[in-house]
């Protein structure tokens, strides 16, 4: 259920409707669409291989990133490389919003616009488009809005109702598969078809070549993270070379 062929059917199915929209600007104002979005955690680089199947399938969708992640490092040049590389390929970029602890609407406006502004700075590129990281019911009641920005959850996109079901008869269908798990349906040729206004959420950092459940993947994820932090030490540290074996073979991620 996770894996890429799985993706790839997904992403079938959308493109046979002729309603998938490459972004939530081309997506506005329409009467029928279907949009994919990604809230990155994690992994940056999780992100990039999904997003190397959507272009292999001539698919565009929108990949939103933490500027305040604890898990990867926006800026490190690494990251940029892969972010730019997609954004040539037709990806959309924007800001995946994290609240931390932030309940004031007025406050998270104006942190949500600061956050933009550097973003679109440091990636020089012009960001639009932004997400909320686990918001609120109180958030997603305020329907936040900026001229020239689009809220991911604003109500052409989102329909608002704190009682949602798989069979909830909504203007907008809003798929997720947060936690490992698909919550509001599955983006079966059912519901895609079965529904005028679609958006469906995936995290990248659940998807793998060979799709494992939710406890394997964590303990993929958990390797590659530590493989990343080897690599990051033995180009840092001329005298890591003698140690670096010892420290690959003698952790086990039980």
């Amino acid at each position: 259920m996770f894996s890429f062929d799985d993706y790839r059917e997904i992403i079938r199915i959308i493109k046979s409707t002729g309603r998938g929209c490459n972004s939530y600007r081309e997506a506005l104002g329409k009467d029928d669409f279907i949009l994919m979005r990604h809230d990155v955690e994690y992994s940056v680089k999780r992100a990039y291989d999904i997003a190397k199947v959507e272009t292999s399938m001539d698919f565009r969708s929108t990949f939103f990133f933490q500027w305040t992640n604890n898990s990867y490092n926006l800026l490190s040049k690494r990251n940029q490389d892969m972010i730019r590389d997609m954004h040539e390929r037709g990806q959309n970029i924007g800001l995946h919003f994290a609240l931390n602890g932030l309940t004031d609407i007025d406050l998270i406006k104006a942190q949500i616009k600061k956050e933009i502004d550097l973003l679109s700075n440091m990636l020089d590129m012009e960001i639009t488009e932004f997400s909320i990281h686990r918001p609120s019911p109180d958030v997603l009641r305020a329907n936040i809005k900026f001229p020239g920005i689009i809220n991911a959850y604003q109500d052409d996109f989102f329909t608002f109702n704190e009682n949602t079901t798989d069979e909830s008869k909504l203007e907008v269908k809003y798929m997720s598969d947060a936690n490992h798990i698909w919550r509001y349906g599955y983006p079966t040729e059912d519901n895609i078809k079965g529904n005028k206004k679609v958006q469906i959420l995936v995290h990248p950092f659940g998807w793998t070549k060979q799709g494992y459940d939710n406890y394997d993947n964590y303990r993929s994820l958990v390797r590659e993270k530590y493989e990343e932090m080897i690599d990051s030490i033995d180009k840092e540290c001329k005298d890591f070379g003698e140690y670096r074996d010892g420290f690959i073979d003698g952790v086990t991620l039980k």
